[in-house]
């Protein structure tokens, strides 16, 4: 029995550390004083601790997300022995706006962006739930995916990137001989 098939592979390696290297800024002026500051520090406490879970945001700069935000596409990896299918859920966008990039290291960038409908003025909006602006998902790559024959399709606002499996050589296990120390 092959036991690294039962490690998960993290395909969101690359990603995480994209977001762990970013410092957080905010926009606000300095003269809230040290009180301010400390729920600043609070703030990005608890962000990075439910980025670490997966989980998104809860400070109030994901609350007030601008048309220029970036916002995360909900994304399914499924694999069979044959090849991996990697969907996208990127409901109302055009698939001219989505990109798909495949770096030499491995790594799948698919980014995008999600018009706003044009504005309606004399509107009074009681709430808002759909998230505009641009998006960016980046999958690190198995090492059995066969990198040059990468197919992607778009249907109804899910893009279905397939990805088939190469055969990897199985090294034998070397066995090294104990000898007693001198």
């Amino acid at each position: 029995m092959d036991i690294t098939r039962l490690n998960p592979w993290n395909w969101f390696s690359r990603e995480e550390e994209q977001f762990r290297n970013v410092p957080v800024q905010r926009g606000r002026p300095q003269i809230y004083g040290p009180l301010w500051q400390l729920h600043e520090d609070i703030d990005r406490m608890f962000e990075s601790v439910f980025r670490g879970f997966g989980l998104p945001s809860l400070g109030v700069s994901s609350l007030l997300e601008s048309e220029n935000s970036l916002f995360l596409p909900h994304v399914d990896i499924a694999s069979t022995d044959k090849d991996y299918t990697i969907t996208v859920e990127v409901p109302g966008v055009d698939e001219k706006d989505v990109k798909l990039e495949l770096s030499h290291d491995g790594t799948l960038t698919i980014r995008g962006e999600k018009r706003q409908e044009k504005k309606h003025k004399g509107r009074n909006f009681y709430r808002v739930e759909r998230s505009y602006g641009s998006f960016r998902r980046i999958l690190s790559l198995p090492e059995d995916a066969d990198q040059e024959k990468i197919d992607a399709a778009f249907n109804n606002g899910v893009l279905t990137i397939t990805c088939p499996r190469q055969v990897m050589e199985q090294t034998p296990v070397k066995r090294i001989d104990v000898r007693k120390a001198a």
